[in-house]
């Protein structure tokens, strides 16, 4: 069948560069993996795939990986021999088919990741075809070369992409034990990790919705305060004002009648008490009606968020999607030990218990399978066992 374009990809890096270098998902959980071996150490393995052109672009889709034997080494620049070249090609028959190898990968433990001159000799000496590929990693940094013009030019970036892989998911369990890792999502379906995505977009924007309702319910609360404040305090200067003028008439009055200065004084008092009074109950009822009216938006905040939860538990309710169970991968390859098949009403609780008598399992079953919420399996979901 004649390549396309993937369309379910995912970009790394400034991919303008060619020839466009595709690596397939479970190629690179594999390569990510013996990085995270080989921190220490040099690792090295061989990459298998194809060379075609698409629409008069010049791609390289890597689809296998294939480790060296006897690969982890202390030294500071090693290579690729001629002799593990010849041994990877007689290996890459029996796990891989109709790929050839295409480049090769090594690990750069502990120092700058960077092109040595052993390494370019290396590849010129035993892969001087065109586009063959030298893929380093280290220091949670990687660098890929493409040999073109006779010569390893640096390729800016590169793509991910997800298709069914059976020849290399069979080949990282039958390898797991003597690698020495523990996979973390080499056999997740693919239905179950498009599920997984679903959700959890769905909850990020519910996030989303919920803290805008609450800025701004929170902003229409400040804004009936400071208005129940600016009315209060205008209702008080009216008064304070109407106080004044009573008592500079007071006073212009005693001025004028020095006679009856003492009545004077006396209806002054009175008029003050009176003014007093009359301020302390015009000062209450503003108080009385600013509560009324924050009573009042308060419980129309708490209606429209009352609402919103109600939209929003029927959004989920018809939103949420059961994975197809026909989308899942091919049956895994190995013996029955190496994984289990999840039944109807199993829990991994219950698997641990049916399968080692206890529940202590679970948490190591959730790392061997890449699930971050136990809760998130389904039947006929297949998971690697510990």
């Amino acid at each position: 069948m004649e390549r396309q374009f993937p369309k379910n990809v995912k970009q790394i890096g400034n991919v303008s560069d060619s020839p466009r270098i595709y690596v397939e998902d479970y190629v690179e959980t594999f390569l990510n993996q013996l990085e995270e071996q080989g921190r220490e150490v040099t690792i090295t393995a061989f990459l298998l795939g194809e060379k075609v052109q698409i629409e008069g672009e010049e791609c390289i889709f890597v689809t296998g990986a294939l480790q060296v034997k006897d690969s982890i080494l202390e030294e500071i620049d090693p290579v690729i021999t001629k002799e593990e070249l010849e041994t990877a090609k007689v290996e890459s028959r029996e796990y891989f088919h109709e790929m050839d190898i295409i480049g090769w990968f090594q690990t750069v433990p502990d120092r700058p990741l960077a092109l040595s001159r052993e390494m370019a000799k290396a590849h010129e000496k035993l892969m001087p075809e065109k586009n063959s590929l030298l893929i380093l990693k280290g220091q949670e940094e990687e660098l890929y070369f493409a040999y073109k013009f006779k010569e390893l030019m640096e390729i800016g970036g590169h793509y991910i992409f997800y298709e069914k892989n059976p020849d290399m998911q069979s080949y990282m369990i039958r390898e797991r034990r003597q690698i020495g890792v523990t996979p973390s999502e080499v056999v997740e379906d693919r239905a179950a990790k498009d599920f997984r995505s679903t959700i959890k977009g769905r909850m990020e924007v519910r996030e989303q919705r919920r803290e805008s309702r609450y800025v701004y319910l929170t902003s229409v609360l400040l804004v009936v305060i400071v208005l129940a404040i600016g009315i209060s305090t205008m209702n008080n200067y009216d008064k304070m004002n109407s106080v004044q003028n009573s008592i500079e008439t007071l006073s212009s009055n005693m001025g004028a009648n020095g006679s009856s200065g003492k009545n004077a004084q006396n209806n002054q008092d009175t008029q003050e008490t009176q003014s007093q009074e009359t301020q302390s109950q015009d000062a209450q009822n503003s108080d009385e009606q600013s509560d009324q009216q924050i009573a009042e938006q308060n419980g129309q905040g708490d209606q429209g968020e009352n609402a919103g939860g109600t939209d929003e538990a029927s959004q989920e309710t018809n939103g949420g999607t059961t994975p197809d169970p026909s989308t899942i991968q091919e049956e895994l390859q190995g013996s029955s030990e190496d994984y289990y098949v999840v039944q109807k009403g199993d829990t991994l609780d219950l698997i641990s218990k049916k399968l080692y008598g206890t529940t202590s399992e679970t948490d190591a079953i959730c790392r061997m399978n890449g699930l971050k919420d136990g809760n998130l399996i389904f039947i006929g979901q297949k998971l690697l066992l510990p």
